[in-house]
């Protein structure tokens, strides 16, 4: 059965499959680059799973935008990394950096399915979705095969369904706290992972940035990302339970240039964009209300530092402009 009466793109199909090939170019410059330094064979393998799903997202969106008479988002290409640079990552961070992005991946299309509307863009997302899954399953395994999963906290399996029966489970500003809930606990891991990856990114870049505004820019969000990562664990450990640990993230002491300076930001602000997304999803479901403004005040913290990061893309002529309305007032006059 054919739904496509109208076989125009929508603002959303439009959206997403611009966001999608940026991403996927991206992903593709930076995965090069990990090809060529990684050592462990079993790694390797994962990242060529990511690298082949990027690149065949790329080469299918290049003639859907041909066909539509779209216009091709420039991206990013070749010229925006170095291949021939040292070393600059550990063979662990590759896996905590796919982890991430695959889940970063999975959140993105189950949002374009949701407000596709044609078959064939449906069914697009649907196949990014599924590389998705495929990717962090293969991360997964290959993490927990060199025993440098880590796990959320673990608690007693409850012994029975219960209900709120009093306002103290909505917390207080400060002073004595409700245990944290399952899903307050979820959400602290995550972010504190996020941040653990995006600090140790931050330092890399910043020691390969060219530009001086963008060292300073990552210094800073190195030490932003440092700052949530022991605020978020510092909660956990007031709960009795215990922060997560990170293995070796190492970053070497390479400062040959190996991405350009508008692929750093773009990847950073990227970063910072769904540290956004992440915050402001576990602020809904933390009822406590310390939880809640600790996470207020750091989502406005990292708006701030998102804004600062756009103001030095656009005095560079970097942020490439996703698709937008005509300006009607422009029009009239």
């Amino acid at each position: 059965m054919d739904n496509n009466h109208d076989t125009q793109l929508t603002s959303a199909e439009m959206a997403g499959l611009w966001g999608q090939y940026v991403n996927d170019t991206a992903a593709r410059s930076v995965l090069a680059y990990f090809l060529m330094t990684v050592e462990d064979n079993q790694i390797r393998t994962v990242l060529e799973l990511a690298f082949s799903s990027s690149k065949n997202h790329i080469e299918f969106l290049q003639k859907l935008f041909e066909h539509e008479n779209f216009p091709t988002p420039v991206g990013f290409s070749k010229k925006d990394v170095n291949l021939e640079a040292p070393r600059l990552f550990s063979d662990l961070f590759f896996l905590s950096y796919l982890k991430n992005m695959s889940i970063l991946g999975m959140a993105a299309s189950s949002l374009a399915i949701g407000l596709g509307a044609r078959s064939d863009i449906v069914s697009f997302h649907k196949r990014v979705l599924a590389d998705a899954v495929k990717l962090h399953k293969a991360t997964k395994e290959v993490m927990m095969e060199k025993g440098v999963y880590v796990r959320p906290p673990y608690i007693s399996t409850p012994d029975e369904v219960d209900f709120v029966s009093k306002q103290n489970f909505l917390g207080k500003v400060w002073g004595e706290q409700r245990p944290l809930t399952t899903i307050e606990m979820s959400h602290l891991f995550l972010n504190i992972e996020t941040n653990i990856v995006g600090k140790q990114m931050m330092i890399a870049f910043a020691q390969v940035a060219k530009r001086k505004k963008v060292k300073e820019f990552l210094i800073r969000g190195k030490q932003i990302a440092e700052k949530h990562v022991n605020i978020f664990s510092e909660i956990l450990l007031d709960d009795h339970s215990p922060a997560t640990m990170s293995w070796d993230l190492a970053v070497t002491d390479s400062t040959i240039p190996t991405f350009s300076d508008k692929l750093i930001m773009y990847h950073v602000t990227a970063m910072i964009a769904a540290g956004v997304g992440n915050y402001g999803t576990a602020i809904s479901v933390s009822p406590r209300k310390d939880i809640g403004l600790k996470y207020s005040r750091l989502l406005m913290e990292i708006s701030l530092f998102a804004e600062d990061g756009a103001n030095i893309m656009i005095d560079h002529g970097w942020l490439e402009k996703p698709p937008h309305a005509p300006d009607r007032n422009q029009l009239v006059r």
